[in-house]
């Protein structure tokens, strides 16, 4: 089959495809149908219960939503009091609220320093896995790979199948650990075979946290100073847990109802969060300060800031699809917490990096924004700055290279997924089939030869 006569019969199929699938906008509403499993007021439809943890953005009072500040509880508990303890005991937080998550109680200082070495034993990969599913095979997408990593964890585990709570545990704990490992190893292929750069494969060492391992595997000299590995540490805190409602958690919910093992399930996720709609967003916000610092002479001259932001909203400049990323939430209304507590750490991390016109440019943007949102749309909505923007600023600062954004999410989310697939085995027992309206009305069959 030539090219030509391949890529003629794709123009057409795909015209076909087009005109088959529109869907009358107004049927939506006529039917009531909650697209995107949302409310037209943005609300999600509750389609189950968790014990996980809750996104809190607003109260509804009388069938409305009320504004309130954001909160982010892992198991019940506030995400600020995890941080605020972690930075007390001088440790890193991030095993914590993995053990916290999975187990649903915050672990005694001998239970948090065996899991630790427990997670410490189990960051190296199976023999063999390096050479035979990342360099063999390797991607430019480091998400893409992340996921084939995760299946192919399937085929080194001497008990894929087994579905109980314990043999669960097990995988997830290995994939909590590993994570790191699959993503930095994924990344010097990248590297090596996309870029024609030096590729550097070094051990993980079982004493070091999940961000000191990260910071050293992707780093040449394996070095990084201690506010890094602590702010990296911070991030992946924040991003461990969402609230069982987000794509990627939803995701683990819908493939474990399906009864099937647990490197499905978080594969599945991955490909989710891989999603510029989801993941994917702190890479979006770059791309637009790229555009603001190259577009703004002035970066503390608020009325210029303010009229390229009004520039973006009117899709003039910028990717012109009217978005300034990084504002506004589906959930937090007044104040993201997530970003908060990672913008006040960001800040030494400017100081340390000399970064600190950027940082300014960045809490610059964060007050405007709203002002220039409300001002161009004549609206009320209340939008706040959420985590994307802040986090890509950091992990810039860190040296971090963008590709790695998104799978850092990861390293991080594994965590929630994790304990959402356990919840799911524990409470679910009903596999997930929500309806869908056909739209379409019946038609008479017609013979080929009449066609």
């Amino acid at each position: 089959m030539s090219d030509n006569f391949e890529n003629s019969l794709i123009e057409k199929i795909t015209t076909i495809a087009k005109n088959n699938d529109p869907i009358n906008q107004d049927l939506y509403q006529k039917y009531d149908v909650c697209r995107g499993l949302r409310y037209p007021d943005g609300r999600g439809v509750v389609v189950d219960l968790t014990r996980v943890g809750d996104v809190v953005g607003y109260d509804v009072v009388d069938g409305k939503k009320v504004a309130i500040p954001g909160k982010l509880i892992y198991r019940g508990y506030d995400i600020e009091d995890l941080i605020k303890d972690a930075e007390a005991t001088d440790q890193f937080g991030y095993e914590q609220t993995a053990y916290l998550l999975l187990f649903g109680e915050l672990p005694t200082q001998s239970q948090l320093d065996e899991f630790r070495e427990f997670l410490g034993s189990k960051r190296a990969l199976p023999e063999n896995f390096t050479e035979d599913m990342i360099m063999k095979a390797p991607s430019s997408d480091i998400m893409n790979k992340l996921a084939r990593g995760v299946l192919a964890s399937y085929s080194y585990d001497k008990n894929p199948e087994d579905v109980s709570i314990a043999n669960n545990l097990r995988q997830c704990i290995e994939l909590i650990a590993r994570f790191s490992t699959l993503t930095a190893y994924a990344y010097q292929a990248k590297r090596r075979y996309y870029d024609g750069k030096s590729m550097y494969i070094h051990n993980p060492k079982p004493e070091l946290s999940t961000a000191e391992n990260l910071l050293r595997l992707i780093r040449p000299d394996k070095e990084y100073t201690k506010l890094e590995a602590e702010i990296l540490d911070l991030s992946l805190i924040l991003h461990a847990e969402h609230g069982g409602g987000n794509n990627s958690s939803l995701s683990v919910h819908v493939i474990s109802s399906a009864d099937t093992d647990t490197y499905s399930a978080i594969a599945a996720a991955v490909g989710s969060l891989k999603g510029r709609r989801h993941g994917g967003a702190n890479k979006q916000v770059m791309d637009m300060m790229d555009n603001i610092k190259e577009n703004i002479k002035d970066w503390s001259n608020e009325s210029e800031i303010k009229e390229y932001l009004r520039k973006i909203i009117r899709k003039e400049v910028f990717d012109k699809k009217g978005l300034i990323y990084g504002q506004g939430h589906a959930v937090y209304t007044i104040s993201d917490p997530r970003a908060i507590l990672l913008r006040d750490k960001a800040e030494s991390l400017a100081k340390e990096k000399g970064c600190t016109e950027e940082f300014n440019l960045y809490r610059t943007i964060e007050k405007l924004a709203p002002v220039v949102f409300a001002e161009e749309k004549n609206s009320d909505k209340q939008i706040c700055t959420n985590v994307d923007f802040y986090s890509g600023f950091v992990y810039t600062m860190l040296n971090i290279p963008r590709e790695l954004f998104t799978p850092i999410f990861a390293i991080s989310r594994i965590a929630g997924w994790s304990a959402h697939r356990i919840e799911e085995i524990v409470s679910g027992g009903r596999i997930y089939r929500p309806a869908y309206k056909n739209v379409l009305e019946r038609r008479d069959y017609i013979p080929i030869d009449k066609r």
